[in-house]
């Protein structure tokens, strides 16, 4: 029963990454990691740089002499643009939106009072969306075969790029690309890894998947992003069905498996001041409350249960309920605060105050106040410790 769940897994995703528009659908519409983003240094590397086929310029405009990584551990899975990001995105008002149940998960990303919502059930058939929140040129990205949903600032070197789908894979991870130069970025580092970018890194930006009710109760005019893309898709429908099932192998990935995890187990994980951390959320559903350091830096991880997942049954309102994770520094106005959980919500032990799993008091003596969230990703664990071996995993 596994092989067969896994064959026709294989032979959905070979059926999305081949799709080009039109395609059918039964639903009609309703409405880097490192701290100098944006500072090009690119450099060439021996070996690396010279194993990139010729033929390669027949469809592509990327300096191929400048690579930080050896074409063998690229993978070609559909060609490029096959996947079409979404680059003149349209929104509805909270209380327009028909087309999302209650636990549907949604990337959300905030900026300055303007929150916006990305639903799965769109990224899962786009995987990036070119957006300008409160002024900020953004790229919203998500990878299904990784479960890796991460905001970027989209600008580099005072100008903003705009990014689309290279069709290549690298450790199973979406490869970006910019339309400018057409260099090639790693989505899961925000690091350009091909072309005249090479060795530049996106500055990423803090975002979580959080079920559709959490987002329209906590920013009721907020934004939510439209089926209107201007490309037929059965959005709603999960092309990656059984995908991550435990016991599935992930899909076209030829690097090492790290055996401390499961390689589909979920984790949100943290990079602070060169020290990695991943909390699998099997360990978070019996400890929703962590706190902790990183790299000398207090934070605390909120996980709430109420999302489902976006890769599990075909249609995704069936689909199994898997939870959401966050991660802040435990600091109000320069204060130390220590958590709990307490039904739905987070409760403060130093003052009573109730908490969202955005980060913001909804109830007593902090009501208003709301915690700095820090830069974060769910991954499936295979992929993150692929690009992040020395990440140490959190215990009790």
């Amino acid at each position: 029963m596994r092989l067969l769940l896994s064959l026709l897994t294989g032979l959905s995703i070979l059926a999305v990454a081949c799709a080009a528009d039109p395609v059918p659908t039964s639903q009609s519409d309703i409405g880097g990691r490192g701290d100098q983003g944006g500072t090009p240094n690119p450099q060439s590397v021996t070996g690396a740089a010279s194993e990139f086929p010729t033929w390669l310029r027949t469809e592509w405009s990327t300096n191929f002499t400048k690579a930080s990584v050896p074409w063998k551990e690229l993978i070609r899975g559909q060609q490029k643009d096959g996947i079409p990001a979404i680059s003149e995105p349209k929104f509805l008002s909270v209380d327009r939106v028909g087309f999302l149940k209650d636990m549907e998960p949604v990337v959300v990303f905030e900026l300055d009072g303007d929150a916006r919502a990305y639903p799965l059930q769109i990224l899962v058939w786009h995987e990036i969306v070119n957006d300008v929140v409160a002024g900020r040129s953004v790229l919203i990205t998500f990878c299904p075969l990784c479960n890796t949903a991460i905001a970027f600032d989209r600008t580099v070197a005072g100008k903003a790029l705009e990014f689309g789908v290279s069709g290549y894979l690298r450790n199973s991870d979406l490869v970006m690309f910019d339309r400018g130069t057409e260099s090639w970025w790693q989505q899961i580092t925000g690091n350009a890894i091909v072309g005249d970018f090479t060795g530049t890194n996106l500055e990423l930006l803090a975002s979580s998947i959080v079920a559709w009710a959490d987002f329209k109760a906590a920013f009721p005019n907020g934004k939510v992003l439209s089926r209107e893309t201007g490309h037929r898709r059965d959005y709603g429908y999960n092309p990656y069905v059984g995908y991550d099932d435990v016991q599935s192998s992930p899909f076209l990935f030829h690097g090492r498996k790290d055996g401390r995890l499961v390689a589909m187990e979920r984790v949100v994980a943290v990079e602070l001041a060169g020290e990695v951390v991943a909390y699998p959320f099997s360990r978070l559903e019996s400890r929703p409350v962590i706190l902790d350091t990183v790299g000398g830096v207090p934070i605390v991880v909120f996980f709430k249960r109420g999302t489902l997942s976006p890769l599990d049954l075909a249609t995704i309102t069936d689909s199994r309920e898997i939870g959401s994770a966050a991660v802040f520094k435990p600091l109000i106005d320069g204060r130390p605060l220590t958590f709990r959980a307490e039904g739905s919500s987070f409760v403060d032990n130093e003052t009573g105050s109730r908490w969202d799993i955005f980060g913001r008091a909804t109830a007593g003596p902090l009501k208003g106040k709301a915690l700095e969230p820090v830069v974060s990703g769910n991954h499936f664990w295979f992929a993150w410790a692929a690009f992040k071996p020395e990440t140490r995993v959190w215990s009790p």
